[in-house]
Protein backbone atom coordinates (compact mmCIF):
# COMPACT_ATOMS: atom_id res chain seq x y z
CA UNK A 1 0.00 0.00 0.00
CA UNK A 2 1.30 3.46 -0.77
CA UNK A 3 1.71 5.71 2.17
CA UNK A 4 0.62 9.61 1.60
CA UNK A 5 3.68 11.71 1.41
CA UNK A 6 3.35 15.67 2.23
CA UNK A 7 2.87 17.94 -0.24
CA UNK A 8 6.51 18.95 -2.37
CA UNK A 9 7.74 21.71 -1.37
CA UNK A 10 5.36 24.76 -3.29
CA UNK A 11 6.10 28.74 -3.86
CA UNK A 12 2.78 30.55 -4.79
CA UNK A 13 2.73 32.21 -8.22
CA UNK A 14 -0.23 34.73 -8.66
CA UNK A 15 -0.87 36.27 -12.39
CA UNK A 16 -2.44 39.62 -12.72
CA UNK A 17 -3.17 41.45 -15.39
CA UNK A 18 -5.24 44.68 -16.76
CA UNK A 19 -5.18 48.01 -19.25
CA UNK A 20 -4.30 50.07 -15.62
CA UNK A 21 -1.11 50.22 -13.76
CA UNK A 22 -3.42 51.34 -10.97
CA UNK A 23 -5.70 48.16 -10.79
CA UNK A 24 -2.67 45.71 -11.19
CA UNK A 25 -1.13 47.74 -8.03
CA UNK A 26 -4.19 47.71 -6.02
CA UNK A 27 -4.59 43.86 -6.84
CA UNK A 28 -1.01 43.78 -5.61
CA UNK A 29 -1.65 45.55 -2.34
CA UNK A 30 -4.46 43.01 -1.52
CA UNK A 31 -1.59 40.27 -2.24
CA UNK A 32 0.99 41.10 0.14
CA UNK A 33 -1.50 42.42 3.20
CA UNK A 34 -3.10 38.78 2.91
CA UNK A 35 -0.72 36.41 1.69
CA UNK A 36 2.68 37.93 2.59
CA UNK A 37 5.66 39.61 0.92
CA UNK A 38 6.25 39.81 -2.72
CA UNK A 39 9.98 37.90 -2.99
CA UNK A 40 10.16 38.14 -6.98
CA UNK A 41 7.95 40.60 -9.61
CA UNK A 42 8.11 39.84 -13.33
CA UNK A 43 8.46 42.83 -15.64
CA UNK A 44 4.72 43.67 -17.35
CA UNK A 45 4.14 41.72 -19.93
CA UNK A 46 2.12 42.83 -23.37
CA UNK A 47 -1.03 40.54 -22.72
CA UNK A 48 -1.64 39.85 -26.80
CA UNK A 49 -2.80 36.21 -27.04
CA UNK A 50 -6.38 36.53 -26.78
CA UNK A 51 -8.92 38.57 -27.07
CA UNK A 52 -11.08 36.82 -24.84
CA UNK A 53 -11.04 39.52 -22.04
CA UNK A 54 -11.32 42.57 -24.21
CA UNK A 55 -15.14 43.14 -23.53
CA UNK A 56 -14.70 43.01 -19.78
CA UNK A 57 -11.19 44.61 -19.86
CA UNK A 58 -10.08 46.30 -22.98
CA UNK A 59 -7.55 46.30 -24.81
CA UNK A 60 -3.98 46.73 -24.39
CA UNK A 61 -4.04 44.44 -21.46
CA UNK A 62 -0.59 43.96 -19.36
CA UNK A 63 0.08 40.77 -17.15
CA UNK A 64 2.36 40.60 -14.39
CA UNK A 65 3.52 37.96 -12.17
CA UNK A 66 3.93 37.84 -8.58
CA UNK A 67 5.97 35.58 -5.96
CA UNK A 68 5.20 35.21 -2.21
CA UNK A 69 7.69 35.43 -0.14
CA UNK A 70 8.25 31.42 1.77
CA UNK A 71 6.41 28.35 1.38
CA UNK A 72 3.04 28.19 0.09
CA UNK A 73 0.66 24.84 0.91
CA UNK A 74 -1.08 24.25 -2.02
CA UNK A 75 -3.27 22.67 -0.28
CA UNK A 76 -4.64 26.08 -0.10
CA UNK A 77 -5.28 26.64 -3.95
CA UNK A 78 -8.91 26.52 -3.85
CA UNK A 79 -9.00 29.43 -1.01
CA UNK A 80 -6.43 31.51 -2.72
CA UNK A 81 -8.74 31.45 -5.51
CA UNK A 82 -12.01 32.46 -3.69
CA UNK A 83 -10.14 35.22 -2.13
CA UNK A 84 -8.74 36.55 -5.48
CA UNK A 85 -12.43 36.02 -6.74
CA UNK A 86 -13.33 38.09 -4.00
CA UNK A 87 -10.87 40.81 -4.39
CA UNK A 88 -11.43 41.71 -8.22
CA UNK A 89 -15.37 41.84 -7.14
CA UNK A 90 -14.06 44.52 -4.48
CA UNK A 91 -12.23 46.26 -6.88
CA UNK A 92 -14.44 46.49 -9.71
CA UNK A 93 -17.07 48.18 -7.14
CA UNK A 94 -15.10 50.70 -6.30
CA UNK A 95 -16.00 52.40 -9.78
CA UNK A 96 -12.30 53.85 -10.02
CA UNK A 97 -11.75 52.49 -13.37
CA UNK A 98 -13.87 52.59 -16.87
CA UNK A 99 -13.67 48.56 -17.18
CA UNK A 100 -16.42 46.59 -16.25
CA UNK A 101 -13.89 44.57 -14.82
CA UNK A 102 -10.45 46.40 -13.61
CA UNK A 103 -8.15 43.42 -13.35
CA UNK A 104 -7.92 39.82 -13.01
CA UNK A 105 -5.83 37.74 -10.59
CA UNK A 106 -4.99 34.30 -10.88
CA UNK A 107 -3.69 32.27 -8.51
CA UNK A 108 -1.73 29.26 -8.81
CA UNK A 109 1.84 27.42 -7.61
CA UNK A 110 4.93 26.35 -9.02
CA UNK A 111 6.77 23.07 -7.49
CA UNK A 112 10.48 22.15 -8.80
CA UNK A 113 8.37 19.84 -11.62
CA UNK A 114 5.22 21.80 -12.26
CA UNK A 115 3.00 25.22 -12.49
CA UNK A 116 -0.26 24.88 -11.31
CA UNK A 117 -3.23 27.61 -12.23
CA UNK A 118 -6.78 27.63 -10.50
CA UNK A 119 -9.54 28.55 -12.68
CA UNK A 120 -13.59 29.02 -12.30
CA UNK A 121 -13.67 26.98 -15.36
CA UNK A 122 -14.42 23.23 -15.87
CA UNK A 123 -12.49 21.82 -18.84
CA UNK A 124 -11.82 18.41 -19.64
CA UNK A 125 -7.99 17.75 -18.24
CA UNK A 126 -9.16 20.43 -15.23
CA UNK A 127 -9.46 18.75 -11.22
CA UNK A 128 -12.15 19.59 -9.10
CA UNK A 129 -10.98 21.30 -5.90
CA UNK A 130 -13.80 22.50 -4.11
CA UNK A 131 -16.69 25.28 -4.35
CA UNK A 132 -16.44 26.11 -8.14
CA UNK A 133 -12.76 26.01 -8.15
CA UNK A 134 -10.35 23.19 -9.56
CA UNK A 135 -6.66 23.27 -10.68
CA UNK A 136 -4.64 23.21 -14.31
CA UNK A 137 -1.26 21.59 -14.44
CA UNK A 138 -0.22 23.84 -17.51
CA UNK A 139 3.38 23.65 -17.58
CA UNK A 140 5.57 20.76 -16.41
CA UNK A 141 9.51 21.11 -15.78
CA UNK A 142 11.97 18.23 -17.98
CA UNK A 143 14.91 18.30 -19.37
CA UNK A 144 16.01 21.96 -18.01
CA UNK A 145 13.10 23.83 -19.06
CA UNK A 146 9.45 24.36 -18.85
CA UNK A 147 7.51 22.11 -20.93
CA UNK A 148 4.03 22.77 -22.16
CA UNK A 149 0.59 20.75 -22.27
CA UNK A 150 -2.13 20.85 -25.62
CA UNK A 151 -4.20 22.44 -22.98
CA UNK A 152 -1.65 25.18 -21.92
CA UNK A 153 -2.52 29.02 -22.44
CA UNK A 154 -0.94 30.27 -25.50
CA UNK A 155 1.24 32.50 -22.98
CA UNK A 156 1.70 30.54 -20.76
CA UNK A 157 4.34 28.90 -23.58
CA UNK A 158 5.89 31.93 -24.01
CA UNK A 159 9.77 32.11 -23.39
CA UNK A 160 10.06 35.33 -21.38
CA UNK A 161 7.16 34.07 -19.31
CA UNK A 162 9.13 30.81 -18.69
CA UNK A 163 12.46 32.59 -17.85
CA UNK A 164 10.44 34.52 -15.15
CA UNK A 165 9.12 31.09 -14.04
CA UNK A 166 12.68 29.56 -13.76
CA UNK A 167 13.38 32.79 -11.79
CA UNK A 168 10.53 31.45 -9.03
CA UNK A 169 11.64 27.67 -9.78
CA UNK A 170 15.46 29.16 -8.54
CA UNK A 171 14.02 30.83 -5.80
CA UNK A 172 12.06 27.70 -4.42
CA UNK A 173 15.64 25.27 -4.70
CA UNK A 174 17.04 28.28 -2.76
CA UNK A 175 14.31 27.52 -0.02
CA UNK A 176 14.49 24.15 -0.67
CA UNK A 177 18.62 24.13 0.16
CA UNK A 178 18.15 26.52 3.26
CA UNK A 179 15.49 24.36 4.87
CA UNK A 180 17.89 21.47 4.49
CA UNK A 181 20.89 22.86 5.89
CA UNK A 182 18.25 23.68 9.11
CA UNK A 183 17.35 20.79 9.66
Amino acid sequence: MAKPKPAPPTVQLVAVFGKQAKAIETAKGQIESHWGKIKLVSQAFEHKETEYYAAEMGQGLRKQFFVIDGFYDPALLADSKLQSNTWEASISAQAAFSEIRPVNIDPGYITLTKLVLASAKDRAHRIYLRDGIYAEECLYFLDGGWQSRPWTYPDYQRTDFHAFFLQARDYLKQLVASRDVSA
